[in-house]
């Protein structure tokens, strides 16, 4: 069973101008038709990765605090797929690596979830919250030093 993980960014941005600053790498940058390019980045990162952009938003996820509900007007969607056999740690970090990137290069507020089911941080009006600390952030410490806050 593989895993996913979504970087969810409210605001106005396209898929292309995502993939730009995901990968800043021309060769690295996922293609397709937008509003949904794509990647197999297994061999050099561990994961697949989809970026597509969209209206109407809805999350409802798991936080520390119960249940919680974003629904942005627009936003754009990083999905990284970990395969069941890809080396987790290893993923992880160069997936982070990828979000903190994002996070970096804009002010949007965004959202960073396992599964589609359990919010790992959020960033509203420039503050950076993360979940899961002592399970989820403890578990993947290189990841964890990646992330501020």
């Amino acid at each position: 069973m593989a895993l996913e993980y979504r970087l969810t960014l409210a605001g106005e941005c396209s898929a292309e101008g995502m993939a730009e600053r995901a990968f800043p790498v021309m060769s690295e940058r996922p293609t397709g038709v937008a509003p949904r390019l794509s990647a197999d980045h297994q061999a050099e990162y561990g994961f697949d990765v989809t970026i597509s952009a969209g209206h109407g938003g809805y999350l409802d996820l798991e936080t520390d605090q119960g249940s919680w509900e974003w629904e942005p007007d627009s936003y754009v969607r990083i999905t990284f797929r970990l395969g069941k056999f890809a080396d987790a740690r290893w993923a992880v970090t160069n997936m982070l690596t990828v979000v903190r990137r994002v996070l970096d290069t804009g002010r949007e507020d965004a959202t960073f979830d396992f599964n589609g089911d359990i919010l790992l941080l959020a960033r509203r009006a420039g503050e950076l919250t993360k979940h899961r600390r002592d399970t989820w952030w403890e578990r993947y410490a290189s990841g964890n030093q990646l992330i501020p806050g």
